[in-house]
């Protein structure tokens, strides 16, 4: 690192369903890219095998700290549904923990320092309100749209993370029109609907040969018609969670991130076309959806921001 001394850095980790990431990240809300260690997770990981995982990469990037710098704190990011209070987790695509002592395990590699948890769609939020799409502005959500999709919200200049720590999860708003099942137990819910996984696999029962997300998007640049329907009914229903969030919560700005969100510019484009359509509601419609200005960086700078942020978190 350049330009100042005794940096002080926060040990930031993201919990996914299909990777554990750490890495420092310093008071700017720069990732240190020799500290990036990542480990596999995964819906047929054992819990041993996961709490080895995220054991193993706090271990080597914490040993990454640069000589005279400062860890200031441990920020987690995690996969809902979380339990607040325990600081425990049950991430719905890692099946093997369910109320899993989480920050515990993190606690006990780090004896002497403050560790902090929140859902993985909160920390989003908060490094696009920090250093991304969403600096200046109070009254937020930002998204992910990936294997999953996720939230966090950010109302009044504050982080809302509810009595339990799930506020925000707007994967599980149902959306009218659709009748996908979803895993947890809901029918037609957002991430059942317009995740990446779902969105090719119901292409593929239009006849869709393609298998992945990158397929999809090579087809859609390509004009195939039914990669188009594809995208267009996941952004559409996009439009309709966000739509229903706004008129809940008022809304200022939505940001998406998420390695799905980038299947097209146009994705956003039928959101907001569906967002348009409630004319009545001028204080909804006038919501502004932005990608995400973060890379693959949002994760570690939200967990990073619980510490270096900590004022906007209660």
């Amino acid at each position: 690192m350049t330009s100042h001394t005794a940096s002080s850095f926060v040990l930031a980790i993201d919990v996914g369903g299909t990777k554990v990431e750490s890495a420092l990240v310093d008071d700017r809300g720069t990732v240190l890219g020799a500290s990036r260690h990542r480990a596999a997770t995964g819906a047929q990981a054992s819990s041993e095998q996961l709490a080895s995982a995220v054991s193993s990469v706090v271990t080597r990037t914490r040993a990454s700290l640069p000589a005279g710098a400062v860890l200031i704190g441990v920020g987690i990011g995690c996969a809902g549904p979380i339990h607040l209070p325990e600081g425990a987790v049950s991430p719905l695509n890692l099946p093997v923990w369910r109320e899993y002592p989480l920050k515990d395990l993190v606690a006990a590699l780090v004896p002497d320092l403050t560790v902090r948890l929140r859902m993985d769609g909160l920390c989003i939020t908060l490094a696009e309100h920090w250093v991304g799409a969403g600096k200046g502005i109070d009254n937020l959500m930002g998204m992910i749209v990936s294997t999953g999709i996720g939230g966090g919200l950010i109302l009044g200049g504050v982080t809302v993370s509810g009595p339990t720590g799930n506020a925000g999860h707007i994967g599980h708003i149902e959306v009218g029109g659709f009748d996908d099942p979803c895993a947890c137990g809901g029918v037609g819910c957002i991430e059942a609907v317009a995740s990446g996984p779902k969105t090719v696999a119901w292409a593929r029962t239009q006849g869709f040969t393609g298998e992945s997300g990158e397929d999809l998007a090579a087809a859609y640049t390509a004009a195939d018609p039914v990669a188009i329907a594809a995208v267009a009914r996941s952004g559409h229903a996009l439009g309709q969670a966000i739509a229903s969030a706004t008129t809940l919560l008022d809304l200022d700005l939505v940001a998406i991130g998420g390695g799905f969100s980038n299947v097209t510019p146009d994705l956003l484009d039928f959101a907001r076309t569906t967002i348009a359509g409630r004319v009545q509601f001028a204080y909804a419609t006038r919501v502004r959806l932005v990608p995400s200005a973060l890379s693959g960086d949002g994760p570690l700078i939200g967990a990073a921001a619980l510490i270096h942020r900590a004022e906007l978190v209660p």
